[in-house]
């Protein structure tokens, strides 16, 4: 396989590991980095929500301990069975949602003004988020979510569908604003990415299976372990940033990013993909 064609599955893994946990929205990012390299066929659009699973493994490898005495507790305690029960209620808005309107969204809305818009709305939703008072906090362990609070954070992460939003950043700060800490926000929405990205991964692939071959298994492989790679530093970074770090950082980074967006398509530097 051409070297540069796999230079470039490496970077777009780079680019999803370093974004898909931040609430910078990692389909921004991408879709705007296949654009500048020229990797933006249908090919390449099943490859980035592929990838996504390195990505989450990055997740269940930093996780395991917490996943694995779950699983291994859950015929004996009702802690570990609240756990896994609110982690399928949070994922099965988007599985719903995103069969219903899931091509209705990739057939209008991947443009560069909704991506850039929501880049920016999501911006000033953060600063407002990190803005509640303390006494807003209802839930400091992950733990210690309802069922209902579980499907609020599934409802939320479905605004992931409009391209820009950031599923990350709507877990995060959505739980946020419904009375989650910082760390039970974050920590929620690691857990609901497992099944959530390696699902879309698994079905994008199924649907798509006519436009894959033996030949790009190498393609995708470098993309999963790049993405895996990032990922793991990613997310160990952001679980030590969080305990004495707020988001308003990537609150600008985003208002930021769609000014760049909305910039790159006026000029013409960028092509996208209606």
């Amino acid at each position: 396989m051409d070297i540069v064609l796999l230079a470039k599955a490496a970077i777009m893994g780079i680019v999803e590991g370093l974004t898909e946990f931040l609430p910078i929205s990692s389909t921004g990012h991408l879709i705007l980095a296949g654009s500048l390299l020229g990797f933006d066929d249908d090919k390449a659009k099943v490859f980035d929500i592929a990838i996504q699973t390195g990505a989450i493994f990055a997740v269940i490898l930093v996780y395991w301990q917490k996943i694995h005495s779950t699983v291994v507790a859950l015929p004996r305690q009702p802690k570990a069975r609240r756990l896994a029960l609110n982690i399928l209620i949070g994922f099965l808005p988007a599985v719903v949602l995103g069969l219903l309107f899931g091509k209705v969204i990739k057939a209008h809305l991947f443009t560069p003004v909704v991506v850039a818009t929501t880049f920016i709305v999501g911006g000033f939703i953060i600063l407002w988020a990190e803005r509640r008072p303390p006494g807003s906090v209802r839930i400091e362990h992950v733990d210690d979510m309802t069922p209902w609070d579980a499907l609020k954070v599934g409802l939320v992460q479905c605004l992931a569908m409009i391209p820009g939003t950031s599923r990350s950043g709507s877990t995060i700060i959505g739980g946020m604003l419904l009375g989650l800490s910082r760390q039970a926000a974050t920590d929620f929405s690691f857990f609901l990415a497992i099944p959530t990205l390696i699902g879309a991964g698994v079905y994008s692939l199924y649907k798509e299976r006519a436009l894959l071959s033996v030949a790009d298994v190498p393609l995708f492989a470098v993309g999963l372990a790049f993405s895996f790679i990032s990922a793991w530093l990613c997310v160990r970074w952001l679980l030590r940033y969080i305990s004495t770090h707020d988001f308003v950082p990537f609150a600008w980074y985003r208002i930021a990013f769609g000014i760049v967006v909305l910039a790159t398509a006026w000029s013409g530097l960028v092509v996208w993909a209606e």
